[in-house]
């Protein structure tokens, strides 16, 4: 039997054609090298994102469960020792940045794969169906953006802990997905009457694998900022709401901190609680910028004629 991963390929072999994706991926993958070389920034992007990465899978294990704490340091300035000084309990800031990333990032991750994977799915299918799909699937779309995500969190909180960041990330993510949605279901109803779509149509094949083969692919760069962006703001939704105290304090992640810092510590007008304030501030910051410098390799790489030039 024939594989057919394109139209264009329905007349290959079978080994031709897998010979011809595996060439495919081999020049995608030196392209992608190439354009991150292009940029020492790119670079950088990548270098921050893979440190926070192993923070996030390593950094626990590096630290007791409970951290220690010295009441003789509280509030202790940095030094070799501290070198984000030490928090209200003598508990070493840096320590608790630590450990708090995994928290964070395992809910940006979970957020940023619900949200795309269930935004791209039912935009896929509603711009490709039209008709009664169309409008049911973005009538439920309306709905779920109309839902007003702070007083749900507020009602859920009563009842849920939230001392997973799976479950975090589950709650952000059912109640994010539907601008994306949206936005796919405009780039589908605009690729959807391309030639080359026309053109599967016409070869009789079937509709999962052209919204799969034919689709999808064309919308890899537009999929991939989303997701970047996705976990972007499941981290700025998730340290807000622990900031202000609408999340119990069931486990320890950046936003706790911010909240001890201003509210318990007076970051705000005592010096000496300032770098506990900084600490989770700044991973914030950079954790942004490093998600913010890969958006910007990520339109080059998807774009064969910009990786070219």
């Amino acid at each position: 039997m024939t594989v057919i991963t394109n139209p264009g390929e329905a007349a290959l072999p079978p080994t031709a054609a897998g010979t011809t994706r595996a060439t495919l991926r081999r020049n995608f993958w030196r392209g992608v090298w190439r354009v991150m070389r292009r940029k020492p920034s790119r670079m950088a992007g990548v270098v921050i994102i893979a440190v926070f990465a192993l923070m996030g899978a390593v950094g626990p294990l590096l630290y007791p469960e409970h951290l220690p704490r010295d009441s003789n340091l509280l509030y202790a300035p940095p030094s070799w020792a501290h070198p984000f000084g030490t928090d209200f309990e003598g508990t070493d800031v840096l320590a608790l940045v630590i450990t708090g990333a995994r928290y964070v990032l395992l809910t940006g991750l979970a957020t940023a794969v619900i949200t795309v994977a269930l935004g791209t799915a039912i935009g896929l299918f509603a711009g490709f169906r039209r008709g009664r799909w169309d409008t049911l699937l973005m009538r439920i779309t309306d709905m779920n953006l109309a839902i007003p995500g702070l007083p749900l969190l507020l009602v859920l909180s009563t009842v849920w802990k939230f001392t997973s960041p799976l479950e975090m990330g589950l709650v952000l993510g059912l109640l994010g997905w539907g601008g994306v949605a949206r936005a796919v279901r405009s780039q589908t109803l605009s690729l959807r009457e391309r030639g080359f779509i026309e053109a599967a149509k016409g070869l009789g094949l079937p509709t999962t694998h052209i919204i799969g083969r034919e689709l999808l692919p064309g919308m890899a760069p537009y999929i991939a900022m989303n997701m970047l962006i996705a976990v972007t703001g499941a981290v700025y939704a998730q340290v807000g709401l622990f900031f202000l105290g609408v999340l119990p304090f069931e486990a320890n992640n950046w936003g706790v901190m911010l909240n001890f810092a201003v509210f318990n510590g007076g970051a705000l007008t005592t010096p000496a609680a300032l770098p506990y304030l900084l600490a989770p501030l700044l991973a914030i910051l950079l954790l942004t910028l490093g998600i913010v410098l890969l958006i910007d390799a990520m339109d080059e790489i998807f774009n064969p004629r910009l990786r070219e030039e």
